[in-house]
């Protein structure tokens, strides 16, 4: 596998369905990552127009059939509310294209396993934007403990704390079922804890026990509500670790934090995503913060580090390193730990039995 973030030797040409926060994540991936903006397509042609003109891409496409049947677009980047991910995922890859798309890849198991297979009968890659993965030094955690350097693995404590919906008059699309999916704090936020606790630790959870609260019932529109604001899950991993996930958008203070501490036998590592140029590595006769630098990280660690130490590295630079990992695998590389849709849709399965847990009041298996 190649240790090098980069992307296709070939200028790619991408196209991107949606208008809003996430197309502009994407779109300056993208543009990083040395690719060709074609165009757009969103809601309306009107909405189409504008995240033209605001992402700055070529042209503006009337539908997002009018997107997929253009020949010069080779990635597709979906960026729409959850509950259409699917269909448009399924489109691009029959029409063809390679795909990333926005997490959950569906909001159903049964769509994520019917995309995962076609994008593997196809051939094409299909990636999900777990970019976590690419901070540098979730990538070291993730080196020591394939490492040993933990010992074997004991517990796993992990958090996933917003406050963006902690007032009762806060709102927005993702609170509506019909457009967010039957579940939205740990499809939406959840699945980022789930996947990096999963791809540091090497190990997965294999039963677990939820309990979901929906704090607001009414918002500032939206009425009825039944997606939940917190999950609170006690897991069980493979390995027989054991350990709890706390994942909440009513958490007056928490921004995005994003937190997970992993203790083995030997020792312990945590990675916090609000404070991403270090690691906290503890043992019982020492505890120490590891800074992010170069020359003394793992390699897979060191080639995602862009910029010296002391430099700050943020939410973009992982972006865009997944963005051109993405790319990469495009031009047939197989770069490390590229999310696919494999992982897309293991991350439904885990909000699946979340979801079961929940409703049953007992605990719940995750099919592997």
């Amino acid at each position: 596998m190649t240790t090098d973030v980069t992307a296709s030797a070939r200028t790619l040409r991408a196209g991107f369905v949606g208008a809003g926060f996430m197309a502009t994540v994407h779109s300056r991936a993208a543009r990083a990552a040395g690719a060709e903006l074609t165009g757009g397509a969103s809601s309306s042609p009107e909405r189409a127009s504008a995240a033209v003109e605001r992402l700055g891409l070529a042209n503006a496409f009337g539908s997002v059939d009018e997107l997929l049947a253009d020949p010069d677009i080779d990635v597709v980047h979906v960026c729409t509310p959850n509950t259409t991910h699917a269909a448009i995922a399924l489109a691009a890859l029959e029409a063809g294209k390679h795909v990333i798309c926005e997490k959950p890849l569906a909001t159903s198991v049964a769509d994520a396993e019917r995309l995962r297979t076609l994008a593997a009968e196809r051939g094409l890659v299909a990636a999900v934007p777990f970019v976590y993965r690419f901070h540098p030094m979730a990538r070291e955690a993730r080196a020591r403990v394939a490492a040993r350097e933990t010992g074997r693995l004991l517990s796993v404590h992990g958090a996933y704390l917003q406050d963006w919906l902690a007032a009762p008059h806060d709102d927005d699309w993702r609170v509506d079922r019909a457009l967010g999916g039957p579940s939205r704090a740990f499809a939406d936020i959840g699945s980022h804890l789930v996947d990096l606790v999963e791809f540091i630790s090497g190990d997965r959870i294999v039963r677990l026990n939820s309990t979901i609260r929906t704090v607001y019932e009414r918002r500032a529109t939206n009425v009825d509500i039944a997606t939940e604001d917190l999950v609170a899950v006690v897991v069980e991993m493979a390995s027989g670790a054991v350990g709890t996930l706390l994942v909440s958008q009513v958490a007056p203070g928490r921004k995005n934090a994003l937190s997970i501490e992993l203790s083995g036998t030997d020792a312990s590592v945590r990675f916090e995503q609000e404070r991403p140029d270090r690691l906290w590595v503890g043992r019982a006769e020492a505890s120490s913060l590891i800074e992010r630098d170069p020359a003394r990280l793992a390699p897979d660690a060191a080639r995602l580090s862009l910029v010296p130490a002391g430099h700050p590295m943020g939410y973009q630079d992982a972006f865009n390193a997944f963005v051109a990992d993405a790319y990469a695998a495009v031009a047939g590389t197989r770069p490390d730990g590229l999310p696919g849709f494999d992982d897309g849709a293991r991350a439904v399965r885990v909000t699946d039995a979340v979801l079961r847990s929940a409703a049953s009041g007992t605990w719940a298996e995750v099919a592997a």
